[in-house]
């Protein structure tokens, strides 16, 4: 890579926004325009690519990085670096970093809370009534108690440990498969071990994934781990669409082995108008980010890194 030092001297620190399917300057640009001495263009705007030092990016395209031979960061807008290490133009030995936002864990927590009840409610059932004009008082006579319904959780990073904490507060027992042993959280209880996803799927009425994707959790969502799942449990499903077999999920779902499934990220996306999920009574939410200053304390520090 070439390393031109008179570009950290001369002026604002330069870096673009990457990205094949979202227009990030539309969504960040108003909290990063305020910080001083960064400047940060689209791709077609940037006046000297040589001058590129950064860049903020999801997803980019598989060429995204080739016209910047000085760019030596990429910041990524989410918790996860994968779309950023498997795009093949990415430089060897570029920094890459990730968000590790609590806000952004609050919104993640929200959509979690709401398709528990989703599930614990039935709300399901109320919305094909609704459809038909029926009055229902369905989940009456099934409904039960939170403190009865054990939720699991794959996963317990920041991500992971603010799930809990909602979900306790709502009055469900949580059960948490974590890779390190960590402190024991009123109402949760982890579980460690190379079994540990087994073991909470098989006691989790409804299980949420946030799981991160690595060679070990690629593919986990399958048909051995929906088997181990109770009857008529849900998932939901927060993590990398890598992690799901798509055919898998679909057969358990046509069995009626599972209820349902809330799936927030898919192996293909924007979802293919094709795509079998299409006609299933699954329910899917895109990604929100909060349009907020998150990368303003991390980017200011790189441009102090390098004096003008």
């Amino acid at each position: 890579m070439t390393q031109n030092s008179s570009l950290l001297q001369d002026g604002p620190i330069d870096g673009v926004y990457l990205c094949a399917s979202l227009d990030l300057l539309e969504i960040f640009g108003a909290a990063l325009d305020t910080e001083a001495g960064l400047r940060l263009f689209r791709p077609e705007d940037v006046p000297d690519p040589s001058r590129i030092l950064f860049a903020l990016a999801w997803r980019p395209a598989p060429d995204a990085f080739i016209p910047y031979p000085n760019i030596r960061l990429v910041q990524t807008i989410g918790a996860g670096v994968d779309p950023v290490l498997n795009t093949a133009s990415l430089p060897k030995n570029i920094l890459v970093t990730r968000v590790n936002d609590h806000e952004q864990a609050a919104i993640m927590s929200g959509f979690a809370a709401w398709q528990v009840i989703w599930y614990h409610r039935k709300m399901g059932a109320y919305q094909i009534a609704a459809s038909k004009g029926e009055w229902i008082r369905n989940s009456i006579k099934t409904l039960r108690s939170p403190s009865d319904m054990t939720i699991g959780i794959l996963g317990y990073g920041l991500m992971g440990q603010a799930i809990a904490k909602v979900i306790v507060a709502m009055g469900f027992p949580v059960l948490a498969a974590s890779r390190t042993k960590k402190s024991r959280d009123h109402g949760v209880t982890c579980i460690t071990g190379s079994n540990a996803i087994q073991q909470v799927a098989a006691r989790a009425a409804i299980l949420i994934n946030v799981l991160p994707l690595t060679e070990a959790t690629r593919d986990i969502l399958s048909a051995p781990l929906f088997a181990k799942m109770p009857q008529g449990a849900a998932l939901i499903h927060l993590g990398r669409g890598e992690h799901l077999i798509d055919e898998d999920l679909l057969e358990a779902l046509n069995k009626g082995h599972l209820s349902g499934a809330s799936l927030d990220v898919f192996r293909s996306e924007p979802l293919p108008q094709s795509h079998p999920f299409g006609p299933t009574q699954s329910y899917s939410s895109l990604h929100t980010k909060p349009v907020s200053p998150l990368f303003q304390p991390f980017l200011k520090r790189f441009s102090n890194q390098y004096p003008r």
